[in-house]
């Protein structure tokens, strides 16, 4: 039955309606497969609000995963390479995951060495910052590498 009742037990339908009728509250069949049919007497509106209440709590706990993109080309500079790395330094901090890659433009896929490397060079630079979740990986016409901040 309910919460506030003492006599838990076996009832008639009808019987069990005018309980709920009397108390003012919503008889709420609860599993309906049983023999005989469990039922509940509550008030299905402020039921219905708490159901609500805990999805948004679970919601608001689940963590939320950003990947930024950092895109190299096989014959990316110094200068170029430093530049992306501070901005993958920058997303790490955030707790932001990188997805780092190197694009193949027509015959450049001859190069692919190069830009394996420059993933590895990205990598090691972010040694203290990030983990390594996948290593560079030739998809196509690009080589994709991910690095997940690490645990504080």
């Amino acid at each position: 039955m309910g919460d506030n009742i003492e006599n838990q037990g076996v009832f008639e339908l009808r019987d069990a309606l005018k309980l709920a009728d009397d108390l003012e509250l919503d008889l709420v069949e609860i599993s309906p497969k049983a023999e005989p049919p469990v039922c509940k007497i509550i008030d299905y509106s402020k039921f219905l609000y708490q159901q609500k209440k805990k999805q948004k709590e679970i919601k608001a706990k689940t963590v939320k995963v950003v990947i930024k993109e950092i895109r190299f080309g096989p014959n990316t500079d110094e200068h170029d390479f430093n530049f992306k790395l501070k901005h993958a330094e920058k997303f790490l901090k955030e707790g932001a995951k990188v997805k780092a890659f190197v694009f193949f433009k027509g015959r450049s896929i001859l190069f692919k060495e190069q830009g394996e490397i420059l993933l590895l060079k990205l990598a090691t630079s972010l040694e203290e910052l990030g983990n390594v979740e996948q290593l560079p990986r030739l998809e196509g016409k690009r080589m994709t590498m991910y690095i997940s901040p690490k645990k504080k």
